[in-house]
């Protein structure tokens, strides 16, 4: 676990300007939701819905569109235990209220036993197109719905059950940038399929959801997890690579069989390959 305590780390927030209330984290950086949204909170909320909806009911992946049916997250802000309550019966995952960003092994630790981190706060409307921070809508907009598709979800726990071991070895930025390029950027193409989007950073993202599927310039590579582990990408800006899973299996077979510690001696001390050119 984290050597910062809690109340050393929500200083340290409210010293970067982060804007979730740090303070009233538990031991496990969890928080209340605090369903107390106002009547504009709620219409930015719709939103961003009704216009994300155009765009991924024609993009994403019919995993993420089975998955905002059966949980439900559109007409209004969603209340977390509700949602978790649906979630539970699907792929015995639950949500938990944060603040916003918390360290890498509380969250880890929540992936390891099926607890999803969501921010408690939602964007303004003057940020609908773009936030430093991620939000409400991110978090659960953007990553809830795949949660309920059980291969991923069991690659998700996989994930932060093995993320800690992998930073020890010194794989810090390598397992970070998996996580990145599948379960934020990621795309999928099926046998057979057109090309479709998953990765909640996308699912998010009015802009980037149609160019990382429909766009000529966009640059699709073949999903290899060491070429992904070894690849830097981009924070604020479109990314120079997306990377195509053929299926969610496929994603989970190549984490089951990896030899990380083995690919971490290998890679960790070269540079990040340019994702431009992978």
């Amino acid at each position: 676990m984290t050597t910062m305590s809690v109340a050393e780390y929500a200083r340290d927030c409210a010293a970067q300007g982060l804007r979730g209330d740090y303070s009233v984290c538990r031991a496990d950086f969890t928080v209340a939701q605090g369903y107390d949204y106002s009547a504009e909170e709620q219409a930015v909320w719709r939103t961003l819905c009704d216009r994300q909806t155009k765009l991924t009911r024609k993009l994403a992946h019919h995993s993420y569109l089975d998955g905002v049916e059966k949980l439900g997250l559109l007409d209004r802000i969603p209340d977390f235990e509700d949602v978790s309550a649906k979630l539970r019966k699907l792929t015995g995952w639950e949500i938990v209220a944060v603040p916003g960003l918390i360290p890498a092994a509380p969250f880890f630790d929540h992936l390891a036993n099926r607890r999803f981190p969501v921010t408690n706060w939602l964007r303004t409307r003057q940020e609908l197109d773009y936030i430093v921070e991620p939000d409400m809508f991110h978090d659960f907009f953007g990553h809830v719905p795949v949660l309920s598709q059980p291969v991923f979800a069991d690659f998700i726990q996989m994930y932060g059950k093995k993320a800690g071991d992998i930073i020890a070895l010194g794989g810090d930025e390598m397992i970070t940038r998996l996580y990145w390029y599948t379960a934020e950027y990621g795309l999928m193409q099926e046998a057979g399929q057109p090309l479709k989007a998953f990765g909640a950073g996308l699912m998010s993202s009015f802009t980037e959801l149609q160019f990382a599927v429909e766009s000529t310039e966009a640059h699709h590579v073949p999903f290899d997890l060491e070429t992904v582990m070894r690849t830097g990408y981009e924070i604020d800006k479109f990314q120079r690579a997306y990377f195509v899973l053929p299926s969610f299996d496929a994603l989970r077979d190549a984490f089951q069989t990896a030899d990380f510690e083995a690919i971490v001696a290998r890679r960790k001390s070269q540079p990040a390959l340019d994702p431009a050119t992978v």
